[in-house]
C-alpha cells in the first residue's frame, strides 16, 4: 500500500491540481465530503461535485458521472464505496485525469490497477484536506487553522 501514499507524489499532486471532481460530494454540510470540498474551494481549488443525488453543491452543479464534467479535472477526489471504485477509476482515465485520489477506506486493488494501467497517480487511504493542511503548514492538533506556525503554546499561565 506505501507506494500509493508516496509523500513526494502527494506533494507534486497538491502543488499541480487546480480541479479537483469530488466524487460523492454531498450537500449535507455535516458529512466528511462536504467539508473537504468547503476547505479545498477556501483554499482556491476549482471544486467539481460528481453525485447523482445533488444538483448542486458549494454552489456548484453537481454532475451524475465523471463522463458528464465538461472541463479537464486534475484530481479525482473518491468519497464512494470500495467496491465502486473500478467504474469511477475507468471514468478517470476516459477523461484524462492526471490523478486518482482514494479518501480512507476507499482501498480496491482493481480500481488501482485500472488507474495505474490508465497512467493516472494513484494516492491510496488518504484525506485530500488533511494532506494539503499537513503540506502547507496549517494543521493544528485539532485539525483547526491557529493561524500560528509554532508548536510553543502561549497565554496559557
Amino acid at each position: 500500500m506505501s507506494r500509493y501514499q508516496d509523500p513526494l507524489d502527494i506533494q507534486r499532486v497538491l502543488n499541480t491540481a487546480r480541479t479537483v471532481a469530488i466524487v460523492g460530494l454531498s450537500g449535507n454540510e455535516l458529512r466528511a465530503s462536504y467539508f473537504v470540498g468547503y476547505y479545498l474551494k477556501r483554499h482556491g481549488y476549482r471544486v467539481i461535485p460528481v453525485n447523482p443525488r445533488e444538483t448542486q453543491v458549494l454552489g456548484e452543479t453537481s454532475y451524475a458521472s465523471l463522463l458528464d464534467v465538461p472541463e479537464p479535472v486534475d484530481v479525482v477526489d473518491v468519497f464512494r464505496a470500495p467496491d465502486a471504485l473500478p467504474g469511477i477509476a475507468g471514468d478517470a482515465v476516459a477523461i484524462g485525469a492526471g490523478t486518482l485520489w482514494c479518501q480512507y477506506g476507499v482501498i480496491n486493488d482493481e480500481g488501482n490497477r485500472i488507474a495505474e494501467d490508465g497512467g493516472l497517480t494513484v494516492i491510496v487511504d488518504r484525506c485530500l484536506k488533511i494532506e494539503h493542511a499537513r503540506y502547507a503548514g496549517r494543521m493544528h492538533w485539532l485539525g483547526f487553522n491557529t493561524q500560528r506556525i509554532t508548536s510553543v503554546r502561549g497565554g496559557l499561565q
